[in-house]
C-alpha cells in the first residue's frame, strides 16, 4: 500500500503534530524495566521537533477499560521519555478537552507533551466519533508511530487518522518497509520459518503463507500435529490429534500452491520436561514410546533447513523450532537463528521476524541484531503475516 510519511510534510512550525506512540511499558515496582518502547519512538518525535511541530503523544498503559484508574496513568513515562530526549516533557491530565489543550498551548515549537492514557476513555476502544473529533481537534496532523497497535481499529489508532491530514511515523514506516520486503513483494525464492506450541493459534497464518511462499519450515509442538496426521508417532508428546485433517488439508493446499512444506526428519526426545533431561535423538518412523516427548528438531532437519535456507533470498520467521527455554532443546532454534544471521550479515538474505516467542528466542540466540528486522508488535505482526487488513494502517493509505 502507498502512504504519506513525514517526508511529505513541509511546514509544522508551530502546528500540533498528534502521534500516536505504543508506550505500554514493562513495569515492576513502578519502575520501567525495559525502555525499548520509548526509544522506538525517539526518532520520529525528534524528527517532528526538527520540522518545529509541537509533539502531543498519544498512547495506552495496561487496560483501565474506559474509566479512570490511577495505577494506570502514564505520568511515569514522562521522566523516562524527558531522560531520553534530553528535554522536558509536559504532561496532561487528560488526552481530550481543556486539561490537554492547555498544556498543548503552553508548549513552544519543538516542545513534547504526553497526554493521559487514552483507554481512560469508552470511546477509544469503541472507536466512538465524537471522542475521535476531540482528538483530532488538538492536532494540525496525525501521525501514526505505533504498527503494534495497528490491528486496533481504535479511536487514536484509526478513527483519528480520517479526520485530519495521516502519515506514518518513522517506526511504523520501518516496520511496513520491512513486511512488504517479507510478504508484499519480497525477492524470491522465500521460507517461512513457524514455530511454535499449537496448530489451532496459527491457521490463518498457515494458510496465507503456503499460498505465498516457497518453502514453509514448520517446527515446534505444531509439527507434532503434521507428523501425526501423516501417520507417525509422536508418544506423549504435544499434538492437537483432533487437527489430523486440517494438518492434511494444509499439506495439501501447499502442494496444489508450489510451497514445499518442510517437516522435522529427526526428533530429539525425553521423558521429562526439564532443562538438561536426559534425551536421545530418532529418526522419524523410528518408533517412540507412550512416555517420550518431542523437545527439539534433529541435526538432519537443522542441516536441510540451513541448505533450503542458504538458496533462498528471503526469509519471514514466527515462532521457535523446539522448547528453546529449555537448554538442550534449544539447539535447533539457536543453530538455524545463527545460520540465517550469517546470510544477513554476508547480504546473502533478507530475513525478518516477529512474535514474542520469536523475538525471545532470537535473543537467546544472540542473533537479533544480526536481522534485517525484528518485530516487537506481536498481534499485529501476526496478523499481518494472517493476510488480515489492519485498521491502523489502512487509515493511512
Amino acid at each position: 500500500m502507498t502512504f504519506k510519511t513525514l517526508d511529505d510534510v513541509n511546514d509544522l512550525n508551530g502546528k500540533t503534530a498528534l502521534v500516536r506512540v505504543d508506550f505500554n511499558v514493562p513495569v515492576e515496582d513502578g519502575r520501567i524495566t525495559d525502555d525499548t518502547r520509548l526509544k522506538v519512538a525517539l526518532p520520529t518525535i525528534e524528527k517532528l521537533q526538527k520540522l518545529g511541530a509541537k509533539v502531543a503523544l498519544l498512547a495506552h498503559f495496561d487496560r483501565p477499560k474506559g474509566k479512570v484508574v490511577p495505577e494506570m496513568s502514564l505520568k511515569f513515562v514522562a521522566p523516562a521519555l524527558s531522560a531520553l530526549l534530553g528535554t522536558t516533557v509536559a504532561f496532561a491530565d487528560d488526552c481530550v478537552g481543556d486539561d490537554a489543550a492547555d498544556v498543548l498551548k503552553l508548549l513552544p515549537a519543538g516542545g513534547v507533551a504526553l497526554l493521559e492514557n487514552v483507554r481512560f476513555h469508552a470511546g477509544e476502544e469503541k472507536n466512538d466519533p465524537d471522542f475521535a473529533a476531540k482528538l483530532a481537534a488538538l492536532g494540525d496532523i496525525y501521525v501514526n508511530d505505533a504498527f503494534s497497535a495497528a490491528h486496533r481499529a481504535h479511536a487514536s489508532t484509526e478513527g483519528v487518522a480520517r479526520l485530519i491530514p495521516a502519515y506514518a511515523g518513522e517506526s511504523m514506516r520501518r516496520e511496513l518497509d520491512a513486511l512488504n520486503a517479507a510478504l508484499g513483494a519480497p525477492v524470491k525464492p522465500t521460507i517461512g520459518i513457524v514455530g511454535g506450541s499449537k496448530v489451532s493459534t496459527k491457521l490463518d497464518l498457515l494458510k496465507n503463507l503456503v499460498g505465498k511462499l516457497d518453502a514453509l519450515a514448520i517446527g515446534g509442538g505444531m509439527a507434532n500435529t503434521f507428523l501425526y496426521a501423516q501417520g507417525h508417532e509422536v508418544g506423549g508428546s504435544l499434538c492437537e490429534k483432533d487437527l489430523k485433517d486440517t494438518a492434511l488439508d494444509i499439506l495439501k493446499e501447499a502442494e496444489a500452491k508450489g510451497c514445499k512444506i518442510l517437516l522435522p526428519v529427526d526428533l530429539v526426545v525425553a521423558t521429562e520436561f526439564k532443562a538438561h533431561a536426559a534425551n536421545r535423538t530418532v529418526d522419524l518412523g523410528a518408533g517412540l514410546s507412550a512416555d517420550d516427548k518431542i523437545f527439539d528438531a534433529g541435526p538432519k532437519t537443522v542441516a536441510i533447513l540451513k541448505d533450503v535456507i542458504a538458496n533462498s533470498k528471503t526469509l519471514i520467521w514466527n515462532g521457535p523450532l523446539g522448547v528453546f527455554e529449555l537448554p538442550p532443546f534449544d539447539t535447533a532454534t539457536v543453530e538455524a537463528a545463527k545460520f540465517v544471521a550469517e546470510q544477513t550479515k554476508s547480504g546473502k538474505l533478507v530475513a525478518v521476524a516477529g512474535g514474542g516467542d520469536t523475538v525471545a528466542a532470537l535473543n537467546h540466540a544472540e542473533t537479533a541484531a544480526d536481522m534485517t528486522f525484528v518485530s516487537t508488535a506481536g498481534g499485529a505482526f501476526l496478523e499481518w503475516m494472517e493476510g488480515k487488513e489492519l485498521p491502523g494502517v489502512a487509515a493511512l493509505g
